[in-house]
């Protein structure tokens, strides 16, 4: 995958987006890299949507500008339903319709041909998965169908850019993983995609890049490792012992200590302040665990999740 400064190819310089008097967008301006699998995060209201459909032209009065291979989208709108596929939170269907003929008329009600039609749909048919139910109406359709069908027409048109709002939202386990599988496969492929998630769990199995978004600002933006590298959440260590664990009151005199948490009978958690020597923590823990001939089974670094760092910059932002 392409990378670096050079290789952007969706650029936000500035935006803000205002309805009436809620400031839905306050100024943001962030880029992402052709191949990237951008994570858009935050809290049901963030702007998360109206970032979205700026994006893809859905919304045209706002301030700022945003670019798509280093051109003004405001240049290009006649050529943005090529370059992008869409699929919003909520797509309704003519229910009436199959399948095929859905693909069908939204093709070239988009302006492509019967001929590229006649290929191209059979193709995505067979991407998504809904090969065996092209002639079944959407009426009969799963939850998880009617996602996939939605897929189906973002990616239509061959799209370098598929930006996806809540994918993933209101699915059941079976209908994710296969979504997922779908989103894999557009990944591999070296297309570039934006995806919009208030889940955290679905932002850890995709993103490579990371914008977390609260209340119109973009706060923090980066990869899983930098988002919980810069905000300095105090690591973990993990102890398992061979027997009982020891009382807490073992590491009273060690400063480095937030506080000891018991997991269980046999795991013990320490808790660690920020800003210390890690390393001489470790040794210090260590040597009191030899001094008292403690057997140990394990023991591990663990560094905070991810949803322990948005959590936290959430609430700091909140403040």
């Amino acid at each position: 995958m392409s990378r670096g400064k050079d290789a952007a190819i969706i650029e936000f310089h500035n935006v803000s987006k205002k309805y009436g008097d809620l400031l839905a967008l306050d100024n943001i301006s962030f880029q992402i890299n052709k191949g990237d699998i951008f994570g858009y995060i935050g809290p049901n209201g963030a702007g998360k949507t109206t970032s979205l459909k700026i994006l893809v032209g859905l919304i045209k009065n706002y301030s700022g500008d945003v670019f798509i291979n280093h051109k003004s989208i405001r240049d290009k709108k006649d050529d943005l339903g090529m370059i992008l596929g869409y699929l919003p939170q909520e797509t309704g269907f003519q229910e009436w319709r199959t399948v095929y003929h859905t693909l069908q008329t939204f093709g070239r009600l988009s302006g492509m041909n019967k001929d590229y039609l006649d290929i191209r749909i059979p193709e995505v048919l067979q991407t998504v998965g809904l090969v065996e139910v092209d002639n079944k109406k959407i009426e009969y359709l799963s939850g998880g169908m009617k996602q996939k069908l939605r897929f189906a027409q973002a990616i239509l048109n061959n799209p370098e850019i598929l930006v996806l709002d809540e994918p993933l939202s209101g699915l059941d386990p079976t209908s994710r993983f296969q979504v997922k599988n779908i989103i894999n496969k557009f990944a591999e492929k070296d297309i570039t995609i934006l995806f919009s998630s208030h889940i955290l769990t679905d932002v850890q199995d995709f993103a490579n890049r990371i914008g977390i978004l609260n209340r119109g600002n973009l706060l923090k933006i980066g990869t899983s490792k930098e988002l919980q590298d810069e905000f300095n959440i105090g690591n973990i260590i993990e102890i398992e012992y061979a027997k009982e664990v020891p009382s807490t009151e073992l590491y009273h005199d060690f400063p480095f200590i937030d506080f000891v948490n018991i997991k269980n009978n046999q795991i013990q958690e320490i808790h660690l302040r920020r800003n210390i020597d890690i390393d001489n923590a470790i040794y210090k823990i260590m040597q009191k665990l030899i001094n008292h001939r403690k057997d140990l089974r394990g023991f591990n670094l663990l560094k905070p999740s991810l949803e322990e760092v948005y959590l936290k910059i959430i609430e700091a932002d909140n403040k």
